[in-house]
């Protein structure tokens, strides 16, 4: 299918999510890639990982943009060559692009699932949960702050962040789809809005 969803972060950013749910040939029309990353999608062993490289190159396309005017540092954060901020994230189903001209910009898509309170001590303070009873919320509201700090991990963009100790979510309430997020990180505190949304059993946050 087309664009699945267009949201306006701000006069200078904007987040576009695509649903892969066509086969890869229809996907790979339209789509021009570089040497480098045509063979890079020929390698890839999974029909799921080819399909959801080439969905992000049709964001890119709806941005304005072609595969080659993406290109990635020794970390592995994607830059665009304009200058303009972005990031990329791609989870089963869904891809998502965010594109900013102003400032630094993670965004991140999450299958929701239940394993996710079991490795939820690894990254956030479990015990601020305790009191979540219900445990479909208890899943959503773990999966929306794991997608959070990976947002802001994404926008830092190097190696040496620590979920658990260098990135802080405040506390939210579903209703209202916003929270803000912290990085500290050597004597450093950066301060980022973070939103997110649900959709077919997904979870979306984004971070600027």
């Amino acid at each position: 299918m087309p664009l699945y969803k267009t949201l306006t972060v701000n006069e200078h950013a904007k987040a576009l999510i695509w649903k892969i749910d066509e086969p890869f040939e229809e996907l790979s029309k339209g789509i021009i890639l570089t040497d480098e990353n045509r063979q890079r999608v020929n390698n890839m062993k999974s029909d799921l990982h080819q399909r959801g490289f080439l969905s992000v190159r049709h964001l890119l396309k709806e941005f304005g943009y072609t595969d080659n005017d993406l290109v990635y540092d020794e970390y592995g954060k994607p830059h665009l060559k304009d200058g303009n901020f972005i990031s990329i994230t791609h989870s089963f189903i869904f891809s998502a692009v965010i594109v900013s001209t102003q400032q630094p910009v993670g965004i991140d898509i999450e299958m929701q699932r239940d394993k996710i309170v079991k490795i939820a001590h690894k990254f956030t303070p479990i015990e601020e949960y305790k009191s979540i009873a219900n445990h479909d919320a208890l899943v959503s509201k773990l999966t929306i702050v794991w997608g959070a700090k990976e947002s802001l991990y994404k926008i830092y963009g190097k190696k040496k962040l620590l979920f658990l100790e260098n990135i802080y979510i405040e506390d939210f309430s579903f209703e209202n789809n916003e929270t803000t997020g912290k990085i500290l990180y050597e004597s450093e505190t950066s301060d980022y809005d973070i939103r997110f949304l649900e959709m077919e059993g997904f979870t979306c946050v984004y971070a600027y």
